[in-house]
């Protein structure tokens, strides 16, 4: 396990939030690999390679907020064993939506890397809500860490 390792993966972390914040999308793409697989918060269940790695998407979701958007790490540990790297901890997103409606939500946040040739890269990414287990299914948006 390398220390210097685990400071780039979380520098890593760190970057693509703030493309993310600031809606750059090919800053905030740059950092997954061809093949990424991506469990997000939207629907399908998966998407991977291409699918995953889709601009487009990327800034049709980022045009429904007004100004920056929040996109605040927390509580991230690094694990990394040779070549395989693991991030987990939460993100907040928030803002305001182009609507009006201020949004403020976290969400557990898993990321999986790989380095081949030399560089870090997201090759797994899970974000999730847990939901309220009563029988509603509502996702539980009402939580913080």
């Amino acid at each position: 396990m390398s220390s210097s390792d685990e400071t780039t993966i979380t520098t890593l972390l760190h970057e693509k939030a703030r493309a993310i914040h600031d809606k750059n999308a090919d800053a905030a793409m740059a950092f997954s690999a061809p093949d990424v697989v991506r469990y997000d918060l939207a629907p399908p269940l998966a998407r991977s390679g291409e699918a995953a790695r889709d601009r487009g998407n990327l800034i049709a979701w980022f045009d429904t907020w007004r100004g920056p958007i929040r996109y605040e790490l927390r509580d991230i540990a690094v694990t990394v064993s040779g070549d395989i790297g693991f991030a987990h901890g939460f993100v907040c997103i928030g803002g305001t939506k182009t609507d009006g409606h201020a949004v403020n939500v976290w969400a557990r946040l898993t990321t999986c890397l790989r380095k081949r040739g030399g560089a870090w890269t997201i090759v797994h990414e899970h974000v999730s809500t847990p939901f309220y287990m009563d029988g509603s299914l509502r996702a539980a948006v009402d939580l913080n860490p």
